[in-house]
């Protein structure tokens, strides 16, 4: 497999050709991990290349991480990594649509309620002042008149947290903060109506909090319950508005 090419002109190629024929000899199990590869002065007259061109390869099959070097050892070939998995994702979610909403809801229904389970089980005395703090949080907006769905967003994260169980916090996270309802706040509301509304949400994460400190493990999974459910109806009475009547 040496390169005849010894010219130094064009030796970016000369170095993707060393590269490439060292990383198809580790592939064929030639070089396998654990093993040393020939020294610098035995690749270079092996391949009819320079050192630098040498050290270039080899740098490269390095930042690959198939290679490591070892002071004054050598370089030897590394176990292969196995293949990050691709990232879960949930496609074609549109904030603005209700019908998208109602779907998230009813998916992070089926999570949410047992983490509210787990983490009355769970939790550990500094996850449960987390939550305690992230609602008081989403209070202090409200009488702020500020937006809650951050500080919304930041308890029901906390809650996930409290289960243990990173996987939980991995789904709410990868969702993101639009998963929070506010659709059913809408411009021609008034003022009094959009402040009941979010009262309403304010007791009903203080019910699933409250069981949660309690540890009463079907209190929480019942006030989440009631919590999305409600949630969910008031995104349907939304779409029935927004359907026009046939004529």
């Amino acid at each position: 497999m040496a390169l005849q090419a010894r010219s130094e002109a064009g030796s970016g190629t000369l170095v993707e050709k060393l590269g490439d024929t060292l990383r198809k000899a580790i592939g064929a199990g030639l070089f396998p991990p654990g093993s040393k590869l020939p020294s610098e002065a035995q690749l270079s007259e092996a391949h009819g290349v320079s050192r630098t061109v040498v050290r270039e390869a080899i740098a490269s099959l390095r930042a690959d991480r198939l290679v490591e070097a070892r002071q004054g050892a050598g370089v030897f070939v590394l176990t292969p990594q196995e293949p990050t998995p691709a990232p879960l994702l949930i496609g074609n979610v549109d904030p603005a649509r209700v019908s998208s909403m109602i779907e998230l809801l009813e998916l992070r229904t089926a999570v949410e309620v047992e983490a509210a389970g787990l983490a009355a089980l769970r939790r550990s005395p500094a996850q449960e002042e987390v939550i305690l703090e992230r609602h008081y949080a989403i209070r202090a907006c409200l009488e702020a008149g500020q937006s809650t769905t951050e500080a919304d967003f930041a308890l029901h994260l906390a809650i996930a947290e409290a289960t243990n169980n990173p996987r939980f916090r991995e789904f709410l996270a990868m969702i993101g903060k639009n998963a929070i309802p506010r659709a059913a706040l809408r411009d021609e509301d008034s003022e009094e109506d959009q402040s009941a509304y979010l009262h309403l949400i304010d007791a009903e994460h203080a019910d699933i909090v409250e069981a949660i400190s309690r540890g009463d493990e079907e209190a929480a999974r019942d006030a989440m319950r009631r919590h999305l459910r409600g949630s969910q109806a008031r995104y349907r009475a939304l779409l029935r508005e927004q359907r026009q009547p046939v004529r």
